[in-house]
């Protein structure tokens, strides 16, 4: 890390883009903390002061192209460069595929994966110019397997890995790195973001149930300290990257992520099938 290394951070309000901004203030990057709704930054502006860190708020809303300029313009501006993009916003959204809406899997799909080309676009040129630079894009053990439920989510999540991986060949000649974090059950606010989708909500459906019992299986997760983990971890290895001098292309945070995902290498379909089966039983 040079000593004005300048880090942009999208989704800081809270959770994982809320730690990792901090993190990087607090090891020395100019940190950009980009948040959407600028009436939720009063938490981190404050912490920023208190410890004196080389932290701002910008407003940047990844699902609008002239909110994403504005904000990389106004970092390129005071700073000249780009050197770390983390691209962290996102939500859930809960429900069986017939169930979704069009629309609403669509607005999934916008900010998950649309926000992160919008904001990957603008910042790319900087880096190609600058020849170096690191772009992380937080994807999730979901972008590695499938549950039922998550349907949209996953789709937006298992695109982002397909687009980190080939966008890394790109631009790789011009001394860009690419890396995707995969998260497992994190201790956040998610739930508190995420969507139910409004048919999935009727309890005519025949989802309802069980759309019920996702829901409240992630929010045991979370709640279980031994089979969660906080944003705090995902925020370490994200600095791990960007001090690395050859980081990997993927990493798994989190226990559970780590296992499950060398379970699905490991098992045939149809063991893992019957894996998934095991953790939602009244869907079997």
């Amino acid at each position: 890390m040079k000593a004005q290394d300048i880090a942009l951070v999208t989704g800081s309000s809270s959770g994982i883009g809320f730690e990792t901004a901090l993190l990087l203030a607090r090891n020395g990057f100019n940190t950009y903390a980009s948040i959407r709704n600028l009436e939720k930054s009063k938490n981190i502006a404050q912490i920023g002061n208190k410890e004196k860190l080389p932290l701002q708020v910008v407003q940047l809303d990844v699902n609008d192209y002239r909110s994403v300029k504005e904000a990389i313009d106004k970092v390129v501006a005071e700073n000249q460069r780009i050197d770390v993009l983390v691209n962290n916003a996102g939500y859930g959204l809960l429900g069986a595929l017939e169930d979704l809406s069009i629309e609403e899997i669509k607005a999934q799909f916008e900010t998950n994966f649309f926000g992160v080309v919008r904001v990957t676009q603008q910042v790319i040129p900087v880096m190609r110019k600058q020849n170096a630079g690191t772009i992380i894009n937080v994807s999730s053990v979901g972008g590695r397997i499938g549950i039922p439920g998550l349907s949209a989510y996953h789709s937006t999540k298992f695109a982002l890995e397909g687009l980190s991986e080939s966008i890394s060949h790109e631009l790789e000649p011009f001394g860009i790195r690419v890396v995707v974090i995969e998260p497992g059950v994190i201790r956040t606010n998610i739930m508190n973001s995420s969507i139910i989708a409004k048919k999935a909500q009727d309890t005519k459906s025949p989802y309802f149930s069980f759309v019920q019992q996702v829901e409240r299986s992630f929010k045991s997760a979370m709640e279980n300290t031994s089979a969660s983990s906080p944003p705090e971890e995902v925020a370490k290895v994200v600095l791990q990257v960007v001090t690395s001098e050859s980081p990997k292309l993927r990493y798994a945070v989190g226990n559970d992520a780590s296992s499950i995902i060398q379970a699905k290498t490991t098992m045939s379909d149809t063991e893992f099938g019957g894996l998934i089966k095991q953790q939602f039983p009244s869907y079997a």
